[in-house]
């Protein structure tokens, strides 16, 4: 079974323009997020999947000198360009992680494609997501090629194509679902956000890699996140009103499968 590890990329975010190469202890974001990837302790291949706007030559050039594969797509179409890399590589199997999410523990990654391994007859799309329960910044989800393709041939609504993954989720009568929640039985997907999308974001997130980053521990657990915002409230403070903020606000006209208390909007200043 060849698993491939896809981390979507761009430089064109809306809210915050070219995140990805920003600066956490003297290394772009994107390159500190690979290196904690390819520390997964379970058999996998990595490739980045950028577009092929001329603006994200940059994130192709980083690959480059990096040693990673790089696969430019469509740039807005997600579905597609996780369906491309995948075809690409021959993969048996797609595991689905964004970019803005550098805090993202490799320990997490292993229990959830473990639990897949386990239970590839099972299930169709596996994640840790529906319903979520860890800090959000730990997202992963599953997608075995051939219900993938299936995806790519049949979605069809923009959010569907965009979001790659909500064709499997939102029909949980035609696909056999699983779902990894956190070991602790605590849920702190709506209080913790450990992802990029807000200045604020980053702030918190630099502050947590000038205090726990080290070239001899480039994967600093979740564990020890917790503990150093436990003994700094106010760095946890520095992003909490988008605590809970996420893409599924823009579509709740539309998705089934998430209820309301998954999501909430931006609180202004």
């Amino acid at each position: 079974m060849k698993k491939l590890i896809v981390i979507q990329a761009r430089l064109g975010s809306s809210r915050l323009p070219h995140k990805v190469m920003m600066t956490l202890r003297g290394a772009p974001l994107l390159l500190r997020m690979i290196q904690r990837v390819t520390c997964v302790s379970v058999e996998s291949e990595l490739i980045v999947a950028t577009t092929t706007r001329s603006e994200d030559d940059a994130i192709q050039d980083l690959c480059k000198q990096s040693g990673v594969k790089c696969y430019r797509g469509h740039p807005t179409d997600l579905l597609d360009r996780h369906y491309q890399a995948g075809l690409k590589e021959r993969a048996d199997v797609v595991i689905k992680i964004p970019s803005d999410c550098p805090l993202i523990d490799p320990k997490i990654i292993d229990k959830v494609v473990r639990f897949y391994e386990e239970n590839a007859d099972k299930y169709d799309f596996v994640s840790n997501l529906h319903p979520p329960s860890y800090p959000d910044g730990n997202d992963v989800e599953i997608i075995p090629f051939h219900v993938l393709d299936l995806a790519w041939h049949e979605a069809k609504k923009p959010y569907e194509r965009e979001h790659t993954t909500p064709f499997f989720w939102e029909q949980p009568d035609r696909f056999r679902i699983g779902n990894v929640l956190w070991e602790t039985g605590r849920d702190f997907s709506m209080t913790h956000r450990w992802t990029i999308d807000y200045p604020e974001d980053f702030i918190l997130v630099k502050g947590i890699y000038d205090r726990l980053w080290t070239p001899d521990n480039p994967a600093f657990s979740l564990w020890e996140i917790l503990h150093l915002l436990q003994n700094e409230p106010l760095l946890a403070l520095v992003n909490a009103k988008y605590a809970g903020v996420n893409w599924y606000r823009h579509h709740m006209h539309e998705l089934k499968t998430i209820p309301p208390s998954q999501t909430r909007s931006v609180i202004a200043n």
